[in-house]
C-alpha cells in the first residue's frame, strides 16, 4: 500500500481534503477519492465536505487548486509528516 492510499484508507474525509485540495484540482481528487475511498465518494460526503470547506473557509478558491483559508489549521497527519521529513533531512 503507497503512501496516498494509507492516508485515503485511515484519515477523516475533512483532513485528507484540507491538505489534498492544496495540491490537486478537483477532478484529481474526485478520481482520488473514487480510486481509494469509494465510499465517501459515491455516498456524496466528499462532495458535502469539500463545499463545507470553502463555505467554513478553511479553503479559498484560487483557480483550479484551493489555497490556505484563514480557519486553515494543519491536520494531525500532516504534522507528523513534516516532522519526519525533517528529521530525515538531519
Amino acid at each position: 500500500m503507497n503512501v496516498v492510499e494509507q492516508i485515503f484508507k485511515t484519515e477523516s474525509v475533512v483532513d485528507i481534503i484540507t491538505v489534498f485540495a492544496l495540491i490537486r484540482p478537483l477532478p484529481a481528487l474526485d478520481g482520488m477519492f473514487n480510486r481509494y475511498r469509494r465510499e465517501a465518494f459515491v455516498s456524496g460526503e466528499f462532495a458535502e465536505v469539500y463545499r463545507r470547506l470553502f463555505d467554513e473557509e478553511v479553503l479559498i478558491r484560487n483557480g483550479r487548486l484551493a489555497v490556505k483559508g484563514p480557519s486553515w489549521k494543519a491536520p494531525q497527519f500532516f504534522i507528523e509528516h513534516q516532522k519526519r521529513a525533517k528529521e530525515q533531512q538531519v
